[in-house]
């Protein structure tokens, strides 16, 4: 078993709490590592080494910090099969799905190496003789980063790539669910000899550490993935400093599926969304709506899909589709959900239940469900497991108001061959993605940002670099 200490300052040190917590195979329930449950003295020590080091990291060329940026890439590149071994184990992510997350992560940081030389400002025209506006781009300081557990290796990547190569130092908390990759990638990163405090890694809860660090007033911004009510308490925790603050929260994510779809395309596509690392994704189709005269066909073909997914161990050599889910609170929660449908008129058609052939891990079977309301918790609330309800509607425009019929708005998706309605439900979802005729997963170069409450601010591309950006406006008057 591994053990894991808090990383402030350019070295691994003691946390000043004597707390662990036990991080969990998900699919056999063995302890792989503890790590420090935190403390309010760890997260100001990191924050006060992140300000300590931001004027001299700042004062670097950006193409000085990418050349560290890269080496980090080259680091990941360098572990990749161990790293998705960790990954997979620590997560029960399928093996092929853990190492496309660590080759991912590893384009990532080269691809924000790669902004080195297009951080740019501007000149304004000026109403006065004689007088330039230049607007400048300048970090905004100490930046910190709130981990989720479902795609943690890639995740912190989203978070410190951008704030880096911004000239920002940085503070992260990774989940107590899934730290082992992260801490693991920290230990392999020090041959190339960052300089200390730029990157600092804190262990601990969220009301903890995640408060601290929120609520301190050398935070420049708080970038958080996660839940609706952890968006919440971070913006609460900031509001103190008026603290900016970046938010990828839940979602609840509408597929509408047109009677002139390709319906293998569709089904494909929508099942293959569904059942992606057991359905914790956030972006991912969690319901769908289904033209009233395909409804039963789509339906069949959707039940023999899912009927042929296999879940096993996320290590097993017969290539699983999906293995369990991430604990034993996930897993009862997925559970109940399906139990309440169920009691509210939902028909089970394929799965509805936890499986029975594992004698030990949080194992849950894909499952269908039909003769579902739009009123029903199981199409309003985020399910975050392998559960996909179906509705049928009659017109495109009823289609995308069910749609919208949400508190979340992240992403959404339309199946149709007709390119007038694609563009225009493309046009009226109330997400901040739409994808046409394709599953639901964003691009590094794209700009993930939800609408409504499934957040504020975006990552990703070239505005998700700007969320770490502050101008400055200098008005030049000469003779």
């Amino acid at each position: 078993m591994k053990e894991f200490n808090q990383f402030i300052n350019g070295k691994f040190v003691k946390s000043t709490s004597s707390e662990v917590t036990k991080v969990l195979n998900p699919c056999t329930e063995e302890v792989l590592s503890e790590i420090p449950h935190g403390s309010v003295e760890d997260a100001n020590k990191a924050l006060d080494a992140a300000k300590e080091s931001q004027h001299a990291w700042k004062s670097l060329t950006a193409i000085e910090r990418a050349g560290y940026l890269n080496k980090m890439a080259s680091v990941i590149r360098e572990n990749r099969v161990f790293l998705a071994e960790t990954l997979a184990a620590e997560q029960a992510k399928v093996m092929g799905l853990a190492q496309v997350e660590i080759d991912v992560t590893a384009d990532y940081f080269d691809y924000y190496a790669g902004f080195a030389r297009r951080i740019e400002g501007e000149i304004i025209q000026s109403d006065r003789k004689k007088e330039h506006i230049f607007l400048h781009k300048a970090p905004i300081g100490v930046a910190v980063g709130i981990l989720p557990w479902n795609f943690p290796f890639f995740v912190m990547a989203r978070k410190v790539a951008a704030s880096l190569i911004t000239g920002n130092t940085c503070v992260i908390k990774p989940s107590c669910i899934a730290p082992n990759t992260i801490m693991e990638w920290v230990d392999l990163i020090q041959k190339i000899e960052l300089p200390a405090g730029v990157l600092n890694f804190v262990c601990g809860s969220g009301p903890i550490v995640g408060n601290a660090l929120s609520k301190s007033p050398i935070t420049g911004i708080i970038s958080l993935t996660g839940s609706v009510f952890a968006g919440q308490k971070v913006m609460e925790a900031a509001s103190e400093n008026i603290t900016k603050v970046s938010l990828e929260l839940g979602g609840k994510a509408p597929a509408i599926v047109c009677a002139d779809a390709n319906l293998e395309l569709a089904v494909n596509a929508v099942v293959g969304s569904r059942i992606i690392y057991s359905g914790q994704v956030c972006n991912c189709a969690e319901r769908v709506y289904v033209e009233e005269s395909i409804h039963d066909q789509f339906l069949d073909m959707v039940t023999a899909k899912m009927n042929a997914l296999k879940v096993e161990d996320a290590f097993s050599d017969n290539n699983p589709d999906m293995s369990a889910l991430v604990s034993k609170a996930q897993l009862d929660k997925v559970a109940e959900m399906v139990e309440f449908a169920k009691k509210e008129g939902a028909e089970v058609l394929v799965g509805g239940h936890k499986s029975s052939q594992f004698d030990k891990g949080y194992f849950y079977q894909p499952t269908l469900l039909t003769n579902v309301r739009q009123d029903m918790q199981i199409i309003q609330e985020e399910v975050f497991g392998p559960v996909l309800p179906v509705m049928k509607f009659s017109t495109l425009d009823e289609a995308i108001a069910l749609a919208n019929d949400s508190e979340y708005g992240l992403t959404s998706s339309i199946f149709s061959e007709n390119f007038n309605k694609v563009m225009h439900a493309a046009e009226e979802l109330q997400y901040g993605e739409t994808y046409i005729n394709r599953d639901h997963f964003e691009a590094i170069q794209g700009f993930h940002a939800g609408w409504k409450k499934s957040g504020i601010g975006g990552a990703d591309g070239k505005h998700g670099m700007e969320e770490y950006l502050q101008t400055k406006v200098i008005y030049a008057q000469y003779r």
